[in-house]
């Protein structure tokens, strides 16, 4: 049958798709940072933006969101 010719096969696929790593390797920091620098990255970016976006909203929509109300309105006094 052909099936039990690709089962019985050498070239066959192994079920780890992964690369085994020394284990001495998997704990160093510098290994992993240069396995995951994009995403790291990727992440100081992310968090740079997102700081800039919430500086702008909250001092540009501060001083707009109690127009027209007075003093003891502002202060949430009935």
């Amino acid at each position: 049958m052909v099936l039990d010719s690709m089962i019985n096969s050498p070239h066959r696929r192994s079920p780890s798709f992964r690369k085994p790593f020394p284990r001495d390797e998997l704990g160093s920091w510098s290994t992993l940072l240069q396995r995951h620098r994009f995403l790291l990255t990727a992440l100081a970016l992310l968090a740079f933006l997102c700081t800039i976006y919430l500086y702008f909203a909250v001092t540009l929509g501060a001083t707009e969101s109690c127009s027209g109300l007075t003093d003891k309105e502002k202060a949430g006094t009935p």
